[in-house]
């Protein structure tokens, strides 16, 4: 089985790090703590400690190393280009390879390594949710009327989909024999939470005459593995997808949520050839539909009824990869929305994956900067490209007391379409 980079590996890469602060004026993190620890070199510093072997793994250290979003921000700016997520997400296989994962380590190494178990706890909680929570106005999301492990009670989240989404479409859609055949990779959040994503991906990709696999037995791409440490769940959830995705031949392999692009796009590169070849096809949405001309169609549609106004964020796991222009471009072309940049767009909003889980009020305070901004730009409508990033921006904005939702671009695109 292919393996990830240790630190080791990395050590030329932790050895560019010059400590020269860039870091800080970027790091979401640190904007709102303003401690070393929180920052790029302070965590870059720890790492070289460790492969010296001068420093022990204690509390306070695995601490500082658990508080990084993996967003990429310091990478971006970092004049040494010194991959600072990489070295902590490697620094995190190395705690738990040396004291073990914790227990929520070990709840998302159980639940992603099985994909039966995601599927069955998904019904459960479908069933059980009206029990355990209650639903805010305006449709904006649910929250617990009962403490819960890892989940504060004052969190908006998105209602469990009474079916995941890939037990209610067939594995194969027939579309133009001319035209190119692509795997859409779904991910989790779209397979449980936002089903509609899904639904609204397959209708675009139909207008276009695009052939569409889904493969059933695609799996979580392994980023929130990443996140808490655990090498093992992510190489064996990285084998099961390249499985998946060569079953059938295809031209690309398509992604509607930016953590899934990033992490078939890139954390699978490291892992070999054949896994290269994989991430070399892998195309976020906006930039298979703009390099197939969707923006130009659009452009013919009528523009009628109630104009609304839109803004967008960046996820962070596309603004990494410089997927900037086609969201935009997508959005631009829509009939009948007005699009409006936000103040600060390529700001991470905070989620981070599994940190939003250990760290929800740095988390909350990170978000409350973005709901700001959104609320700033007089939008209707704040548009994304990220399931956990709608989720994490809609629990800002309920917080902010703000009225606007946040929706995928997809969704809008489709109601266009239709």
């Amino acid at each position: 089985m292919a393996k990830l980079k240790n630190l080791q590996d990395l050590r030329n890469e932790i050895e560019m790090c010059v400590k020269c602060g860039a870091c800080r004026a970027h790091c979401p993190v640190f904007g709102v703590e303003k401690h070393e620890g929180r920052v790029a070199r302070g965590k870059v510093a720890l790492a070289h400690a460790v492969l010296d072997q001068t420093i022990d793994f204690e509390p306070k250290m695995i601490e500082d190393i658990s508080q990084c979003l993996l967003c990429g921000s310091c990478y971006a700016q970092c004049p040494n280009k010194v991959p600072t997520d990489e070295i902590i997400a490697a620094t995190r296989r190395q705690i738990a390879a040396d004291h073990g994962l914790n227990s929520f380590g070990k709840g998302v190494a159980a639940l992603l390594g099985r994909p039966r178990l995601m599927n069955n706890l998904a019904k459960a909680g479908r069933f059980l949710s009206p029990l355990f929570f209650k639903k805010l106005p305006e449709n904006s999301g649910l929250r617990l009327r009962f403490p819960a492990p890892w989940i504060e009670a004052d969190r908006t989240l998105p209602p469990i989909a009474s079916k995941p989404f890939r037990d209610t479409v067939p594995e194969f859609i027939a579309g133009d024999p001319n035209m190119p055949t692509v795997a859409f990779f779904s991910g989790c959040g779209i397979n449980y939470m936002y089903p509609a994503i899904g639904e609204a991906f397959l209708k675009v990709l139909k207008f276009l005459g695009v052939n569409v696999f889904i493969p059933k037995e695609q799996a979580c791409c392994g980023l929130p593995a990443v996140s808490a440490g655990a090498q093992a769940t992510v190489e064996q959830l990285a084998l099961q997808n390249l499985s998946a995705l060569s079953a059938q031949r295809v031209d690309f392999v398509v992604t509607a949520c930016a953590s899934c692009h990033s992490g078939i796009g890139k954390l699978y590169s490291d892992l070999g050839t054949d896994y290269q070849t994989l991430a070399a096809k892998t195309r976020d949405i906006f930039v298979f539909l703009v390099e197939h001309g969707l923006p130009e169609k659009l452009s013919s549609l009528p523009a009628t009824g109630k104009r609304t106004r839109v803004t967008y964020h960046d996820p962070c796991h596309l603004r990494s990869h410089g997927i900037v222009s086609e969201p935009r471009q997508i959005l631009q072309a829509i009939p009948n929305i007005d699009f409006v940049e936000m103040a600060e767009a390529g700001t991470c909003c905070g989620l981070g994956g599994t940190y939003s889980v250990h760290h929800y009020q740095t988390s909350k305070k990170i978000g409350a900067k973005k709901a700001a901004h959104i609320l700033a730009s007089g939008a209707d409508l704040v548009a994304t490209n990220c399931p956990g990033c709608i989720m994490q921006l809609q629990d800002s904005i309920n917080h902010a007391q703000g009225r606007q939702r946040s929706v995928h671009i997809l969704e809008l695109l489709v109601a266009a379409l239709e």
